[in-house]
């Protein structure tokens, strides 16, 4: 896992990785059918904080890597989707929302391609109650290094950050106006800084094509 996280980020050292592995709950493993290799991997963990009153539950993805080979196929977004809303199993009467921390726009565009309702976005400002669960997330999760008007999480002197072919941005894909959102968002991200985001878990919050890619079967589904 941690050889495959290191071809995608500059400055990642395996105690950090052992120490972010560490606090997280679960781990999704996606292999090569043929090798047996590993490929690609998601971390996850629960979070809950309490905002004007209501208890929320959270997931949390903390390291999340797919070989290039394996770019543009779903699968790793089947798998983490059915396992994610089966949670809600477990929760019953209470609303769950992805957090998720970007320092990428790949990872940022999860959002606009899955989900119709997210934030921070280009075209609607961020209501008062997602402002107030993203600040108690970031908080909760990671205390001090979260800038509230910016909605960005700094890590003093440093953090790791995407390797430089990844992390650059052509022209033509600033054309896309949530690329183009999360770049001048977060300028930091070439330095690791992270856009702090969130997404309601609910059926009625997902695109279609979203609904197509959790009802398709998986073979070798595995997780730990």
């Amino acid at each position: 896992m941690f050889e495959l996280l290191s071809t995608f980020f500059d400055g990642a050292t395996r105690p950090d990785f052992e120490a972010d592995l560490d606090e997280k709950r679960w781990v999704v493993l996606l292999s090569d059918r043929t090798s047996g290799e590993l490929q690609g991997f998601s971390t996850l963990m629960l979070l809950e904080v309490e905002v004007e009153g209501e208890v929320i539950q959270a997931v949390f993805s903390g390291d999340t890597i797919v070989h290039r080979d394996f770019w543009g196929e779903a699968e790793l977004a089947s798998v983490w989707g059915r396992f994610v809303f089966s949670l809600t199993e477990f929760m019953p009467g209470r609303r769950l929302f992805w957090f998720l921390i970007s320092k990428g726009y790949r990872t940022y565009k999860f959002l606009p391609v899955y989900f119709n309702s997210f934030y921070p976005r280009h075209d609607v400002p961020t209501p008062k109650f997602e402002a107030a669960l993203m600040r108690a997330l970031a908080e909760r999760k990671y205390p001090g290094h979260y800038n509230p008007e910016k909605g960005i999480l700094h890590f003093a002197g440093g953090k790791d950050r995407l390797v430089p072919d990844l992390a650059e941005v052509s022209e033509s894909r600033l054309r896309d106006p949530h690329i183009r959102f999360f770049q001048e968002r977060n300028p930091g991200y070439v330095n690791g800084d992270e856009l702090v985001c969130l997404a309601e878990l609910s059926a009625a919050n997902l695109r279609p094509i979203a609904h197509r890619i959790l009802a398709r079967k998986s073979s070798g589904e595995e997780g730990s």
